[in-house]
C-alpha cells in the first residue's frame, strides 16, 4: 500500500521561494509507485495542501491532517523542504515530534543549533574545528567599529546570525562600509556575526544518512563570479560549481574527515551541506545547512549525481530513514 507523504515547503523567511522550488522538485521526483505525494505550503498566514489545480485545503494543526472533499487524509511521513524558519530552525521538528509524525530532517536541537551560526561554531570549536575569527552584535548594542576591525580585520563578512541563502550577508572592505553592512544584516535577524575574511579555495560538502550509514558525497568547489558566494552566485548562475572539486588527495581527505566529524559530533540525521575554506592548507568551517536546496541549481543534487545516486533514490532513502 502506498504511503502518504507530506512535502512541506515555503516558510516564514526570505528563502520561501527557493523552498517552493525545492519542494516542487521533491514532489515531481518521488517514486509514484511507492508514495502519494502532497504539497503542503506553510506560511505565517496559512498552512494548506495545494492540489494540482492549485486548490487549497487547510491543514488541521492538531494532527497535521487535511480534509479533502469530506475525506480526512493523514500522513506517514513529512519530507521537509523548508529552508529557514520554521523548517530549519527546530520549530517544526519539535511540533512533529510532539504529534509523533516522522520527518526527514535532523532533530529539533540539532536544527536550532546549526541554524544559529554563533552557537554552532561555539559548540564545535572545543573539538578542534577551525573557523574564522568572529565578533558578535545584537540589535541595540553599541557599535564600536575600531573594536570590530581590531578583532576580525578588513575586509570582513557581516552576516545575519540566523538566515540562509546569503540573505543579509555583505563584505565590508573599509571602516566606512561597516555601518551599512550591519544595517543590512539586522534587516534579516536581530543577531549578527562579523567574521574575518578567509582567502582560499571554498568547498561545499554534502553529508547525509544514506541507506542507514553516514555518507560523505563528492565535494563541490565554489568559484564565484561575484565578490563571494552570494545569492546571485548560488541561484542565478553567477558561479562555477565544480564537482568533484579540484583538490589534492590530502585536502580531500582532510575535508571529508572534518565534515563527517562535524555531522557526527552534532548527532545529525538526514541531509546536510557544510561550507569550508582552505586557509594555510587547512579547512575552516563557515556554516552548516540542515535543509539544503533541492532545486535544479542546488549543490547537493549535483553531488548525489556524482556519487551515482539519483534524486528518486536520494529522496526515497530519506523517507525510509525517517520511518525507521
Amino acid at each position: 500500500m502506498k504511503k502518504n507523504i507530506a512535502i512541506i515547503m515555503g516558510g516564514y523567511s526570505s528563502e520561501y521561494q527557493i523552498s517552493l522550488n525545492s519542494g516542487n522538485v521533491v514532489y515531481q521526483t518521488l517514486d509514484k509507485s511507492k508514495y502519494n505525494a502532497f504539497r503542503i505550503h506553510i506560511f505565517e498566514n496559512k498552512w494548506v495542501y495545494v492540489d494540482d489545480e492549485n486548490q487549497e485545503f487547510p491543514i488541521d494543526k492538531n494532527d497535521f491532517s487535511v480534509t479533502i472533499n469530506g475525506n480526512k487524509t493523514t500522513f506517514a511521513c513529512v519530507f521537509n523542504a523548508i529552508h529557514g524558519a520554521p523548517g530549519e530552525d527546530g520549530f517544526l521538528q519539535g511540533y512533529f515530534k510532539l504529534i509523533n509524525l516522522p520527518q526527514t530532517s535532523c532533530d529539533m536541537y540539532q536544527a536550532a543549533v546549526t541554524y544559529n551560526k554563533r552557537d554552532c561554531l561555539s559548540i564545535l570549536k572545543p573539538y578542534g574545528i577551525k573557523t574564522a575569527e568572529s565578533y558578535y552584535l545584537n540589535l541595540g548594542d553599541t557599535i564600536n567599529e575600531d573594536a570590530i576591525i581590531e578583532k576580525v580585520g578588513l575586509p570582513c563578512f557581516v552576516k545575519a546570525n540566523k538566515a540562509g541563502s546569503s540573505f543579509g550577508v555583505t563584505k565590508a572592505y573599509k571602516k566606512e562600509d561597516l555601518k551599512l553592512s550591519i544595517e543590512t544584516a539586522f534587516k534579516e535577524d536581530d543577531e549578527i556575526i562579523i567574521e574575518s575574511f578567509l582567502d582560499g579555495v571554498e568547498v561545499s560538502v554534502g553529508v547525509i544518512t544514506y541507506q542507514g550509514k553516514t555518507k560523505v558525497l563528492p565535494i563541490t568547489e565554489i568559484v564565484s563570479e561575484n565578490d563571494f558566494f552570494d545569492y546571485k552566485a548560488k541561484y542565478l548562475g553567477q558561479s562555477q560549481e565544480i564537482t568533484p572539486a579540484r583538490l589534492t588527495k590530502t585536502q580531500e581527505e582532510q575535508v571529508n574527515t572534518l565534515a563527517k566529524k562535524v555531522y557526527e559530533v552534532l548527532k545529525m540525521k538526514g541531509f546536510s551541506r557544510s561550507e569550508y575554506i582552505f586557509k594555510d592548507g587547512e579547512p575552516h568551517l563557515l556554516e552548516i545547512n540542515t535543509v539544503p536546496g533541492m532545486t535544479k541549481e542546488s549543490i547537493l543534487p549535483q553531488q548525489a549525481a556524482a556519487a551515482g545516486i539519483s534524486l528518486a533514490d536520494l529522496f526515497d532513502s530519506a523517507i525510509v530513514e525517517a520511518l525507521k
